[in-house]
């Protein structure tokens, strides 16, 4: 099954009973009236805009609101570092969501994506709130960079790629280097595959942008002992370079 068909008719039916549990009076029926039957000829992010749409138009409240009522619909945490798109997946629209309007309240924002990634992720909904605060937000994944669940160590990382998959560009990575080395250092010796394939990602892109300065990096590392994961990460980071 491809991503977008996911996001069906059942789909639709599925989330507003889940939203009408936490909000009881969400508009239910204009919701599932504006969706239903009208996904099928759409693209996988033409379907979450459609979906964020009807959100806006049916929850009720404001921002602030609306994410306690996201909070109370998400479910239990991945136990593992896998599992993202096989049961996470569902959550997609609400990131879109909050990748739309999340610098309402930059710091509600940024506490619900540190439990929205802990069951699909928050990689795309961080982004714009990097772009708007950068420091305040690279400062909280510094401490993110810290944290026990994989999930949240990873988020840390992939949020501030340069060129993140299906997401335009960002240079926050530049723009505030010493932040973003201190992240990518605290990960460096990650010993989940997960969060080293990120960090390896990273290096790749900022060898496309700013070569200097991931060589800079990965010189500082090399002051230090080594370890496997920090090997495999270089190398993966420099997969591209001649």
């Amino acid at each position: 099954m491809k991503h977008k068909d996911h996001y069906n008719d059942q789909y639709i039916l599925d989330l507003s009973e889940k939203l009408s549990r936490a909000q009881p009076d969400f508009n239910r029926e204009n919701f599932t009236s504006e969706l239903i039957g009208n996904l099928e000829d759409k693209e996988l992010f033409a379907r979450f805009d459609f979906i964020v749409d009807a959100l806006e138009k049916n929850l009720k409240g404001e921002y602030e609101e609306r994410i306690h009522v996201f909070q109370q619909i998400l479910g239990p945490e991945l136990e593992q570092a896998t599992g993202m798109f096989s049961f996470g997946w569902w959550l997609w629209p609400i990131g879109r969501y909050v990748e739309r309007h999340g610098n309402e309240d930059w710091k509600v924002s940024l506490a619900f994506l540190k439990e929205l990634t802990k069951r699909f992720t928050g990689e795309y909904a961080i982004r714009p709130l990097l772009k708007e605060h950068p420091k305040e937000i690279m400062d909280e994944l510094i401490l993110w960079s810290k944290e026990d669940n994989v999930h949240v160590r990873r988020l840390a990382c992939e949020g501030v790629r340069i060129r993140l998959p299906w997401s335009e560009k960002l240079y926050v990575a530049i723009d505030e280097f010493a932040r973003y080395s201190e992240i990518l250092t605290n990960l460096k010796d990650d010993p989940e595959k997960f969060v080293q394939k990120s960090v390896g990602n990273n290096l790749n892109d900022l060898y496309k942008d700013a070569p200097e300065k991931a060589d800079q990096l990965i010189n500082e590392w090399r002051k230090t002992p080594s370890s496997k994961a920090q090997e495999w990460i270089i190398k993966h980071g420099r997969r591209n370079q001649k």
